[in-house]
Order: structure tokens, then sequence, then C-alpha cells
């Protein structure tokens, strides 16, 4: 695996680029925060598509807007750590295809449950109240004020929270470095032991569907997370049917 963990510059390529497109994105929000009072990931990051806020472009842009440095920091050390290995085996192309399908499939669960949530609050309203949260509620809540209905506030957070970062398809790196390196030895640091990466990718899974089902109010995507690992999972048993070898 030429080039794997030997430093920044002599990392794969496309490892490299996606980390340097989203630190140039990092960079660019925080500017954009403290100069001119703008937060692009209110504008990059993804929006349910009845909101309107909803761009298609955010459907690729969110999964290089993070909210925070340490957001920032994990992703990209896990893809560090991770990306180069499948890159290494996969060569550049097919790990971008890789990269971007798992994006995508983050994006597309989460706005699936995003549906169900939805659907679940509009049957609580009539049309008319649903209508006048889609078109008030992102003045509404920028102002600072509320419907004074539950339904209508829970569906203009609904319709008015971006979801950003590279979590998804980081999961999916993380699932698919299982699936090629299952007996690689993984060093935990809370606890400190080894583990194989088979089976810390299985914890890791299990764990995120469980807070998915039992935290649907969390501010952290675990769906986008499993939806990460799920596209993934199934793009790597459709080239294994449709290919001889994974490179």
């Amino acid at each position: 695996m030429n080039g794997y963990g030997r430093g920044f510059l002599s990392m794969t390529p496309v490892v490299k680029n996606i980390i340097l497109i989203n630190i140039v994105m990092f960079v660019g929000y925080w500017i954009g925060m403290k100069v001119f009072n703008m937060d692009l990931n209110s504008i990059l990051g993804i929006y349910f598509p009845k909101s309107d806020s909803f761009k298609p472009i955010q459907i690729i842009s969110h999964m290089f807007m993070h909210a925070s440095p340490m957001h920032i920091f994990f992703n990209m050390y896990a893809l560090y750590i991770f990306g180069q290995a499948l890159e290494n085996v996969w060569g550049p192309k097919r790990f971008l295809i890789y990269y971007l399908v798992t994006g995508l499939g983050d994006a597309f669960l989460h706005e699936a449950v995003i549906a169900f949530q939805y659907n679940k609050i509009v049957h609580m309203l009539s049309p008319d109240l649903v209508q006048t949260v889609i078109t008030e509620s992102a003045s509404t809540i920028t102002a600072g004020a509320d419907f004074g209905n539950a339904a209508m506030n829970a569906l203009a957070v609904l319709l008015n929270t971006p979801t950003v970062g590279a979590s998804g398809a980081v999961f999916g790196v993380l699932l698919a470095f299982g699936v090629l390196f299952p007996n690689t030895q993984l060093m935990i640091i809370f606890p400190p032991i080894p583990i194989r990466a088979k089976y810390f990718v299985l914890i890791y899974g299990v764990l995120e569907l469980v807070l998915a089902f039992s935290q649907p109010g969390s501010h952290v995507a675990h769906f986008a997370h499993v939806g990460g690992m799920l596209f993934g999972y199934l793009l790597i048993l459709y080239w294994r049917k449709t290919t001889k070898t994974l490179y």
C-alpha cells in the first residue's frame, strides 16, 4: 500500500484532494461567519426538499461542509487513516465513486427519515397551516419567534435545519475497510484495547442503528451514518458480483 500513512504530501490523490476541499470549505465557512456574518452551512447544507431553502446542489455540497473544528478533524482523520488503504486497493477512480455513492446514500436515508417525520407532523395540521409553516417559518425562526403551536414549531425546525458533514461517506469508508481488511488489528483509545476491523465496524454499525432509533431528535444524523454504511455495503456486493476482483 504505497504512500499509506506517510504524511500529507505522499497521501493517495483522491483522499488528499477530498481532505483539501473539506478544509477549504471549512475555512470559507469560518471566514464567512466571522467576517461577513454569512453562514455557508445554511446555504450548502442539505435541507428537506419541501423547504424553500432546498437546492439540488446541496445533495453533493453538504458532504463537504462541517459545523466545528472537532467535526471536521475526526472525519478527515478517519478518512486519512482508512481511506488510503482503500484507494491503494481500488485505485483513485473506484475509490472516488465509492466515496460519492456513500455520501449520496447518507443523504438519501437521512431525507427518507425526514420525510417520514414530515408526514407524521403534517397529519396533525390542516393544509393551510402546513403552507403557512413552509412559507413563513424561515423568517419566523430568524426573528426568534414561534407559531405558538407545537406541531407547527416542530415542522418549522424540520424544514429549516440543514445537515452537514462527511460523516456518512466516512462511515462508508470505515465499512469498506472492515470488509476488505477484516482481520486488521485496530487500537481503540477508550478503552485502550486492540480489536479486529470487522468487529469494530460491526459494533459501530449496530451502535449507530440503536442511536438512530433511540434518539430521533438528536442533532447527530445517525441515519445518515447508517445510510453511508448501507450503500457502501450494497456497492461492494454489486462490484463483487459484476467483476472478478475489486480492483
